[in-house]
């Protein structure tokens, strides 16, 4: 079985849980694999590839990928998420819409970026998660990522809810610790959905309990599908 399937990955449980279920719920023996990961405090677009199409696991991985995100102002975590240590509270307050707003619009471009702490950046053939596990904590050094565009959609202090669509490599936890420090305050994640991953939308993803009632064939998006979705001229695309 070759092909790719669009899961809506639900908040809670981690990009490889998604690959544990299929394989356990259909028996799958083929290659299976994802193309690109989403943090466990993440839901929505995860693409998973079946038999052959694990080969071009990278080509996801490049798609640029668009987020809603919310970030908790006044919280710093050792994680840059709400699920991680808090290690500093401030008060938010003074805080005007119009300085939300353009601090927010001041990451739009290429900026450096320091990953979290806890990712699955590699050092010494380890992942940094792992190290964090352990209790020993290992900053990666910072990396160009491209924010094309951010805007906030929602402001109720201490939470705001922003739309961004970013390169590949980009972390949202970084940025809401990033624009946290910028306003002063400090910043965390506490909500993160993946909208897109290029042209594959949330709207047409399929939720894990829709997969295991309906089954992989009516879901699978073929590799000949695929190269018309690739094009944007597939119907796929809305």
């Amino acid at each position: 079985m070759n092909g790719i399937l669009n899961i809506y990955k639900p908040r809670g449980i981690t990009s490889y849980d998604v690959i544990r279920i299929i394989k356990k719920e259909f028996d799958f023996k083929d290659k299976i694999g994802h193309g690109g990961t989403l943090d466990p405090i993440g839901e929505g677009v995860l693409i998973i590839c079946l038999g052959e199409m694990t080969k071009f696991s990278n080509k996801f991985l490049n798609f640029d990928k668009e987020y809603i995100g919310e970030v908790l102002l006044g919280i710093k975590t050792d994680t840059d998420d709400i699920e991680g240590k808090i290690i500093e509270e401030k008060k938010v307050e003074n805080l005007k819409e119009e300085e939300i707003i353009g601090v927010f619009k001041s990451f739009e471009g290429e900026i450096e970026q320091i990953p979290p702490v806890v990712s699955a950046i590699k050092y010494k053939g380890k992942p940094l998660y792992k190290y964090y596990r352990k209790g020993i904590l290992i900053k990666p050094p910072p990396r160009k990522v491209l924010i094309k565009k951010i805007e906030v959609l929602k402001i109720n202090i201490p939470y705001v809810e922003f739309r961004v669509l970013c390169s590949k490599g980009t972390y949202i936890r970084a940025l809401c610790r990033d624009i946290g420090e910028k306003l002063g305050c400090g910043g965390t994640q506490n909500k993160l959905i993946r909208t897109k991953v290029g042209p594959f939308k949330i709207e047409n993803s399929v939720k894990i309990e829709d997969l295991k009632k309906d089954g992989i064939e009516k879901h699978l998006i073929y590799p000949s599908e695929l190269v018309k979705i690739l094009k944007g001229d597939g119907a796929y695309v809305q």
